[in-house]
């Protein structure tokens, strides 16, 4: 399918390998997702959406998310949920579509549970990403997509890490990312109520401040640059 090969082909090409081809094994050995199925917005107002995922995988999902807002932009600003809606594999990849396209966004979705309590005990939160995009007039929008992990679920997947390191990022200090990790999981879990999901905020550009942020910067790597 070409939504997934786009997707997979994305996060090679940005040395994202554990979001990759890697992830076609993995997907073979998930259930209850049916290839045919097709996504559907089931409430629609000024500000806030709701879809059903309808068995499809989340990439279909938010892929076909993200085509309805550059389809039909907020007037000002939109709240999207995503119920049944995994796996999302890359979320920069969805971010950065939107800020091609004038917006700005703001993405994280939920997964099994991944990440403990620093102290021990059970795992109680997915990885949490988060993914922001900012467009930008030179065409080159900026792009921060990282999860709460040390390390990620697809290096897992990829065999660069074991699931002992999939542990809140930080050492010391991992109690904030912690900290961030159980409030996007709650965030999720608040409005799209029950299984997996995701939460989408998209906006029109006021402003334009990526352009003045590079020229105090020339030549430095951005977050989400090439």
């Amino acid at each position: 399918m070409r939504t997934l090969a786009d997707h997979f082909l994305d996060a090679e090409g940005r040395g994202k390998k554990g979001h990759g081809l890697t992830r076609i094994d993995w997907l073979e050995t998930l259930d209850g997702f049916d290839p045919r199925a097709e996504p559907e917005c089931v409430l629609s107002e000024p500000g806030f959406q709701r879809w059903e995922g309808r068995g499809a995988l989340g990439y279909i999902t938010l892929a076909a998310i993200c085509d309805a807002q550059l389809a039909d932009p907020p007037a000002h600003a939109r709240v999207v949920v995503a119920h049944e809606c995994f796996p999302t594999g890359m979320l920069g990849h969805y971010v950065r579509r939107l800020a091609e396209g004038g917006l700005v966004a703001v993405l994280t979705s939920t997964s099994p549970p991944r990440l403990g309590h620093p102290e021990g005990g059970p795992k109680l939160a997915s990885t949490s990403p988060l993914a922001i995009a900012i467009p930008s007039s030179d065409g080159r929008p900026l792009v921060s997509d990282v999860s709460m992990g040390r390390v990620t679920y697809g290096d897992v997947l990829a065999g660069k890490a074991s699931e002992d390191e999939l542990v809140p990022f930080g050492g010391e200090h991992a109690h904030k990312a912690f900290a961030l990790a159980i409030a996007l999981q709650l965030l999720v879990d608040a409005l799209v109520v029950d299984g997996y999901g995701a939460v989408l905020m998209v906006a029109r550009a006021e402003g334009d401040p990526v352009p003045a942020l590079r020229a105090l910067v020339p030549g430095m790597r951005l977050p989400g640059d090439a």
